[in-house]
C-alpha cells in the first residue's frame, strides 16, 4: 500500500503531494514501483494535527481519487469521515481505511451497506490528544481485543476487514515494539493484518535516542527492517512511503520463504 498523502502538514510528506498534478504524478510513480494499491490521505493524523472540514478534505482527495482510478488504479481512502468515505466510494476508491477505528456509527453503516473493504486500526483518543493518553495494562491483548469486537460488528467476508494496531497512534515506544514484536497474535484472529510503520518516529528513537531521534529521511532501514519482521510473522499489508524499497524488500523475502 503506498502513501499519498494530499495535505500540507502530514508528518513526513506534508505539502509534496497536494497540487494535483504533482500528486497523480507520485501515484502513478507508487504503481510503477509495485504499490498494489494507493491510499489517499487528505487529513493528517500526525500527534497534534489540526482538523479539516469536510468539505476541505472532499475537495483534496475525490479528484485524485478519481483521476487514479480512471487509470486503473486500485485506490483506497484514509478517512475518519464518513461522507468522505462515500464520496470516495463513488469515485472508485474500493477501501476506506479508518484510523479511529469505525467509532462513527454513519461509518460502520456505511461500509456494511455498500459491502466495502476496510481497514479497522486502533488509534486512543484522537490526533490531538492520543499520546497524553497512551497508558495500557496489557497493549497487546487490549488492541486485539478491541480489533476483533469492532470486526465482528461488520458482517462481511473476513477477507474484506482489515486490522491495523495503530503503530504509533498512542501508543510509547516500548509499546510500538511490543506490537510489532507480537503481531502474529493480530494474525491469529483470522483477519488480514496492514502494518503501518513506515518512517514513524520510534524509529528514529531506537536508530538514534529519545532525546536526539534519527530524521524522517535517515529511517529508511529501520523502516525495512520493521516490515520484514511484520511480514515474516504473518502481516498481509505494508503501508509504505518508500515503495521500490518496500516492494523489492518483501519481495526478497517472499522468494526465500517460497524456497524448499
Amino acid at each position: 500500500m503506498g502513501i499519498l498523502n494530499v495535505t500540507p502538514d502530514s508528518f513526513s510528506d506534508g505539502g509534496r503531494h497536494f497540487d494535483f498534478d504533482t500528486a497523480i504524478e507520485a501515484g502513478m510513480s507508487m504503481v510503477d514501483d509495485g504499490a498494489d494499491l494507493i491510499d489517499v490521505g487528505g487529513e493528517s493524523t500526525r500527534p497534534d494535527a489540526d482538523p479539516v472540514s469536510v468539505e476541505e478534505e472532499l475537495t483534496r482527495t475525490i479528484p485524485v481519487i478519481q483521476a487514479l482510478a480512471i487509470r486503473g488504479c486500485h485506490v483506497s481512502i484514509d478517512t475518519m469521515k464518513h461522507e468522505v468515505a462515500k464520496a470516495a466510494l463513488d469515485a472508485g476508491a474500493f477501501l476506506v481505511n479508518d484510523v479511529s477505528g469505525l467509532r462513527d456509527p454513519a461509518m460502520l453503516e456505511l461500509v456494511q451497506s455498500r459491502l466495502a473493504w476496510v481497514c479497522i486500526m486502533h488509534m486512543q483518543g484522537g490526533p490531538k490528544t492520543m499520546q497524553a493518553r497512551a497508558v495500557y495494562a496489557d497493549v497487546v491483548q487490549e488492541i486485539r481485543d478491541y480489533l476483533i469486537h469492532v470486526a465482528g460488528l461488520l458482517a462481511l467476508p473476513s477477507e474484506q476487514v482489515w486490522i491495523d494496531p495503530g503503530i504509533g497512534f498512542g501508543k510509547t515506544l516500548s509499546h510500538n515494539l511490543a506490537l510489532i514484536r507480537h503481531v502474529d497474535r493480530f494474525v491469529d484472529t483470522g483477519y488480514p493484518v496492514l502494518i503501518g510503520v513506515s518512517r514513524k518516529t520510534f524509529i528514529g528513537r531506537v536508530l538514534g535516542s529519545e532525546s536526539e531521534p534519527l530524521g524522517i529521511e535517515e529511517r529508511l532501514e529501520g523502516t525495512l527492517a520493521a516490515q520484514v519482521y511484520a511480514q515474516l510473522h504473518g502481516a498481509k499489508v505494508i503501508r509504505a512511503h518508500d515503495v521500490k524499497a518496500s516492494r523489492r524488500a518483501i519481495d526478497l523475502v517472499a522468494a526465500i520463504q517460497s524456497t524448499s
